[in-house]
């Protein structure tokens, strides 16, 4: 719209100009009309033209594929030479609990991506709904963990395509698009998530390392302390966190401490 002022306060005084001249002349009236009829057309065109480009550069840019995902190590891996190899993945999972959406305001002054894994059971009220579609309007993927977080080696065929299916028709009502993205709660899986998760051109997805379920590090520092110097930490790795307390708390940490040891954190987005 800014555009489009601008455009129509630059021609304007085109169109005075003219009225001042059929003024002037008014035994051409009816063809100086037809000459500020015409301006006032091609105005309108040029309008049309500028609103059109600014829709085009609104729709979001597809950014190319740099990783693909190591299914026995859970490790990200460059898919050529040239793409950065000192790297790990964030992901954030039971979103959104509690403090996902202050998680994905951190994540994003750090300028970080991450994945955050939705359970179905935390956005069954508006304001749940709400909050979901904000963090996926940071720019932060969302992922599936199944409705009610239960263990899929414990349930039916039936019962597994209800907690995975349902939730993918809830996101994609809340948010626009399926997402792309599976977690098994416990990281159990069977064989038929797994081939219903492919069916849905999803990528399966555990993790590398994550400790802030542990008693131990249920505090800010000691979580701060292991993410950033576990001898888990490889190129690649796949950080599992949850919407906590203290793992809010300690992101920013983290993520700090993880720049300062020369990790970048990979765009989900450029994930195969």
């Amino acid at each position: 719209m800014l555009k489009k002022r601008k455009l129509v306060t630059l021609l304007l005084p085109v169109l005075l100009l003219l009225a001042g001249c059929t003024n002037e002349k008014e035994n051409k009236d009816s063809k100086n009309e037809i000459k500020v009829d015409n301006v006032t057309d091609k105005i309108e065109d040029e309008v049309e033209s500028v609103d059109e480009v600014v829709v085009d550069v609104a729709n979001p840019v597809e950014l190319e594929t740099l990783y693909e995902l190591n299914d026995v190590k859970w490790t990200v891996n460059p898919l050529n030479e040239d793409t950065e190899e000192r790297v790990v993945l964030l992901t954030i999972d039971d979103a959104p609990d509690k403090y996902s959406l202050e998680m994905a305001k951190t994540l994003k002054k750090l300028n970080v991506n991450a994945i955050f894994f939705v359970n179905g059971h935390f956005i069954q009220t508006d304001e749940k709904k709400k909050m979901l579609k904000e963090i996926y309007d940071l720019g932060f993927q969302i992922g599936n963990h199944t409705m009610t977080h239960r263990n899929l080696k414990e349930l039916t065929e039936e019962q597994q395509y209800e907690e995975i299916m349902e939730l993918n028709s809830q996101i994609e009502k809340i948010i626009g698009e399926k997402p792309r993205f599976f977690r098994a709660p416990f990281g159990s899986n069977t064989d038929y998530s797994k081939k219903l998760i492919a069916n849905e051109g999803m990528l399966l997805m555990n993790w590398t390392y994550g400790y802030d379920w542990e008693k131990d590090y249920m505090k800010e520092d000691a979580l701060v302390e292991i993410m950033v110097n576990t001898s888990l930490l490889t190129n690649g790795a796949n950080l599992l966190m949850h919407d906590r307390a203290w793992t809010n708390a300690a992101l920013e940490g983290i993520v700090n401490g993880l720049m300062e040891k020369g990790y970048k954190m990979v765009d989900p987005a450029t994930i195969k």
